[in-house]
């Protein structure tokens, strides 16, 4: 199971075995320390939008018991913990150091007694994790070896009744307007489009359409909707750091399919002691979308 985001991160898979392009280094590869820290900018920027989601999930009842399927560094175990001030969380990831991040912020937050983490590889085998009224499953759906094997599992796991989120992608974030950099324009659609023929291979559920297999899966969907988010720099002072980390996260997907003009470009942006940094811009947007099924467990 991935470690992704638990609600609308970038699709942070790291790179498969691409080389370096030819007259490059790579400097900007990423960590699990890189990850994480873009998981918690993500929860800054888009705070109000994961909110909003959870909000208007359409329960019968306040849940009390929730597992949240991927959830990285707890931005949507908070979310919910907020939401539904009853509850208790099971957080579920792959990652130790992801688990171990969620837990000290759990405790600096006074909610560690509402909070169990549980580290597995849900392609690999499901732990004991109970029987939840909701379960939240946020940009790690795409990353499931057998998303219907999945599904079915995840349906066994609710309460009867029980309500099951998924929360998706529709892809990577964009931050630069369309004519941005002045000295390589739309280099970002380009990157976009080399980015999207990577994951077309590594990551095919990514895109997909849940809803016939969540019904194929027994559930009965009860709400489909997508978001739109479009916030400006004004929105918060995170927005930089955000753009800055995601883009060093997509450079290693997309550095065979682009140009050495191009991917000069990218470096500039990408470095913070230039004075083409992204860092120095004032017109970067957070600009992307979410697609929100609710499913009920049929019984």
């Amino acid at each position: 199971m991935s470690h992704a985001s638990p609600h609308t991160a970038p699709d942070h898979q790291a790179g498969h075995g691409h080389a370096p392009h030819a007259s490059h280094s790579q400097p900007f590869r990423h960590d699990a320390d890189g990850e994480a820290e873009i998981l918690d900018l993500d929860a800054a920027v888009l705070a109000e939008h994961i909110a909003s989601i959870t909000a208007s999930l359409p329960l019968t009842a306040e849940p009390r018991h929730i597992v949240d399927l991927g959830c990285g560094t707890g931005t949507g175990t908070f979310a919910l913990l907020a939401r539904f001030p009853e509850a208790q969380v099971t957080a579920v990831d792959t990652s130790a150091d992801h688990l171990r991040r969620l837990r000290e912020k759990a405790e600096a937050k006074g909610v560690a007694d509402r909070v169990r983490t549980v580290q597995a590889d849900l392609d690999v085998e499901w732990p004991d994790l109970g029987a939840p009224e909701l379960v939240w499953a946020s940009a790690s759906m795409h990353h499931m070896a057998d998303p219907d094997r999945t599904l079915r599992a995840v349906h066994d796991l609710l309460a009867p009744g029980g309500l099951f989120a998924v929360v998706e992608l529709s892809g990577f974030p964009r931050f630069l307007p369309e004519d941005a950099p002045s000295e390589r324009p739309g280099l970002e659609e380009r990157c976009h489009a080399a980015s999207e023929r990577h994951h077309a291979e590594h990551v095919p559920h990514r895109g997909a359409d849940w809803g016939p297999m969540l019904t194929g899966a027994g559930f009965a969907i009860e709400d489909h909707r997508t978001i739109t988010v479009h916030l400006d720099r004004s929105h918060s002072d995170a927005v930089g750091r955000y753009a800055l980390h995601s883009l060093r996260r997509m450079r290693d997907t997309v550095t065979q399919n682009l140009s050495a003009e191009d991917l000069d470009a990218y470096d500039q942006l990408l470095d913070t002691e230039s004075p083409r940094s992204i860092l120095h811009r004032d017109d970067l947007a957070v600009r992307t979308e979410r697609t929100v099924w609710a499913a009920r467990r049929g019984d």
